[in-house]
């Protein structure tokens, strides 16, 4: 009797928390039961690049705190051959798993892991040595610039272990498993906080002890994806023969990564152009950036996590030709996302100054993030749309528009808009006299600080709720044409 109710806990267990088909059973409670860990996830994920930054602005200073925010842009620029491969490699697994083919399944999954060792390989050895000459000619502040290039070799150093956890959680995930990507994380982020607090506060070492505390975390998370993938052989075949490139499904994978990867490529090229024109107006710009950007990603979560969960969603009902699911979980994702994206964005406005706080007591740049916060609140929603579509799209395997919209909104209209916006909006070194508004006594302090003379950093932030808000609307009417339908792989 008590072997049974043993056997019973543990398939209670594996039903909640294993791999999810999610081509049978409520739609509404399939996503909710794969979202929710997600969510739970990419919000540990956020907390995990936000506790690095409150850590360095509370315990070394501001300047400390602007060079980790002047590198991130330089180095996600790196970063997406990573989306790439994970992409491709979601989408792929997804299909073949709601298809039951378990061979193409097993090579699809050797090959990922193939291609992600050797891209980690190539663009730590290219990271390393592109990265000075790179923060020289984004114009990165002398008072920052060696913290910086320290920050980003470091990261490139250990760039191996965050290649292998993103890919291998894509593939738990395309399989239907949400859970265990996310118990993985929580042990990471929960090591990363603790060996910051070690390597800053006990052992003084700066922005170096950020970035060493974070690369060791992200390799003990790829440590434990890899056990758990390992462990999954009745699913698929993992051995030495299925760790081999399948050259005809790794161009497959290339394919329908390729526009998410190119995408997000020009996504890290436009802020690197933005992040050029931040540098110009002072590392007390590029802090409060860094900040405002912090606590912008918890209000991005709902969005990034429905459309992660409505590509898996979509790729099993896809992969089983079941599209009476498609088009309502299709819905059932949209108000789910708009939902938690309104509480969150409100929670943002009523309380973002308190977030802001954690990070710095320079009261200045705390009013200056809490501008930038309002300016964006609108752009949380409209954001909802655009993940939620391009999530549906992207699980169908029709990847390409969201490179090309991701194109037009980002390289044709928000950089220019910022950099003409920070030309007409030019300010003199130093005032005569202080303005009487707070706004205008802000930029008198700023300016007097050398922050922004080439612009008021309203440019930054308006320029990108203007291109999410015609993201998506775009995504939308492309997304109402319905040809993604016919993408399907099997």
């Amino acid at each position: 009797m008590e072997q049974k109710a043993k056997m019973s806990l543990m398939a209670r267990i594996q039903s909640l928390f294993g791999s999810q088909d999610m081509t049978q059973g409520s739609t509404m409670k399939c996503l909710l039961k794969f979202a929710v860990p997600l969510l739970i996830g990419n919000f540990a994920q956020q907390l995990y690049s936000t506790v690095d930054s409150i850590i360095v602005g509370q315990y070394v200073g501001d300047e400390a705190l602007a060079a980790v925010g002047a590198s991130l842009p330089a180095i996600n620029l790196l970063f997406v051959l990573f989306m790439a491969i994970s992409t491709g490699t979601g989408i792929m697994v997804a299909q073949y798993f709601g298809a039951k083919e378990k061979k193409l399944l097993s090579q699809t999954i050797g090959t990922s892991i193939v291609l992600i060792a050797v891209s980690s390989l190539l663009m730590s050895v290219l990271g390393i040595m592109i990265t000075r000459p790179l923060m020289t000619l984004l114009g990165t502040p002398a008072n920052i610039y060696n913290m910086a290039c320290e920050y980003m070799v470091i990261i490139f150093i250990g760039l191996i272990g965050s290649g292998f956890y993103n890919i291998i959680s894509g593939i738990l995930r395309g399989l239907g498993d949400s859970f265990y990507p996310l118990v993985f994380l929580l042990v990471a982020t929960i090591l990363n906080i603790a060996l910051d607090l070690l390597f800053v506060i006990t052992f003084d070492m700066g922005v170096a002890g950020v970035a060493w505390a974070t690369i060791i975390a992200q390799g003990v998370s790829a440590i434990l994806c890899l056990i758990k993938l390992a462990n999954m052989r009745d699913m698929f075949t993992l051995n030495l023969q299925s760790l081999k490139i399948n050259w005809s499904l790794g161009g497959q994978l290339m394919r329908l990564g390729l526009p998410s990867g190119l995408t997000q490529a020009i996504f890290s090229m436009a802020m690197v152009f933005v992040q050029s024109l931040s540098n110009s107006m002072g590392s007390l710009v590029i802090s409060c950036s860094t900040m405002v950007m912090r606590v912008d990603g918890f209000a991005m979560l709902p969005n990034f996590t429905f459309g992660m969960a409505l590509s898996t969603f979509i790729g099993q009902n896809i992969g089983a030709k079941k599209l009476d699911r498609v088009n309502r979980g299709s819905k059932e994702g949209l108000l789910l996302a708009v939902a938690t994206s309104v509480i969150l964005t409100a929670i943002l406005l009523f309380f973002g100054h308190h977030l802001l706080r954690l990070f710095t007591g320079t009261e200045e740049i705390i009013q200056l993030g809490v501008r930038q916060l309002r300016i964006l609140a609108a752009g949380y929603i409209a954001m909802a749309f655009t993940q939620t579509y391009s999530g549906i799209m992207r699980g169908a395997g029709d990847t390409m528009p969201a490179m090309w919209i991701s194109l037009i909104t980002t390289v044709i209209i928000r950089v220019p808009i910022a950099y003409i916006w920070a030309f007409f909006t030019r300010v003199p070194r130093i005032f005569e006299a202080a303005p009487q508004s707070s706004i205008d006594n802000m930029t008198l302090w700023l300016s007097r600080q050398n922050a922004y003379v080439n612009g008021s950093p309203d440019a930054l932030f308006f320029s990108l709720l203007i291109s999410w808000v015609l993201g998506a609307v775009f995504t939308y009417a492309w997304y109402r044409r319905g040809k993604w339908r016919d993408k399907s792989l099997v």
